[in-house]
């Protein structure tokens, strides 16, 4: 199975390759992801958002195991960790690095209505935010928010037909009270991201 094939919805433990095999070929790799080139077709200029898929997963899962080096038993875990960031066929999956800017008070709150304005718009017709998994909100318990956040869209399918259409402008942003941003997304990038959807 390619780690360049945007179109695989889970990594399974067959995917996964022995240690040495990936050490050998490591650099490359991760040459082939982390490129200029590779990299615009996933965020372009949104420096704040970098859109997750099969074989960016695929990366990372091979990348925890050769630093880490858990072995077998670790295997599981990092399969059960990545494959939520693996989009499904109706959902943009996105990192995204937050500039924290500490002179306001510390990191950000980033609970309840903040989070809900989160999203992707195209034509005006905004996606739904959502936390697949709430139990791994990277989150403090004093609602404090890391640098480091992990967001779904969830897309209908008319939505995703609009996004599909050649030079559909789309924007990504934050419109939080300590933390606005907006964006849109370069031609190159929602091409590459529609190959996302079904």
């Amino acid at each position: 199975m390619s780690a360049q094939n945007q179109t695989e919805r889970e990594l399974t433990r067959a995917d996964i390759l022995p240690a040495a095999e990936y050490a050998a070929t490591r650099r490359e790799r991760r040459r082939a992801i982390t490129s200029e080139e590779a990299a615009a077709h996933r965020s372009g200029s949104l420096r704040q958002f970098f859109f997750e898929n099969y074989a960016t997963m695929w990366q990372q899962v091979h990348e925890m195991l050769h630093v880490e080096k858990g072995g077998e038993a670790q295997v599981a875990d990092e399969l059960e960790a990545y494959n939520p960031m693996i989009p499904q066929g109706s959902e943009l999956v996105a990192t995204v690095m937050l500039e924290i800017d500490d002179r306001r008070g510390g990191p950000m709150c980033w609970r309840g209505s903040a989070a809900s304005r989160t999203t992707p718009s195209s034509k005006s017709r905004a996606s739904a935010f959502r936390q697949r998994r709430p139990d791994r909100e990277n989150t403090s318990p004093d609602g404090k928010a890391s640098s480091v956040q992990f967001l779904w869209f969830r897309f209908t399918r008319e939505q995703i037909a609009r996004f599909k259409a050649p030079g559909a402008r789309v924007i990504v942003g934050f419109d939080h009270p300590n933390y606005a941003h907006m964006a849109v997304i370069p031609e190159s990038v929602r091409t590459s991201l529609a190959e996302d959807f079904d």
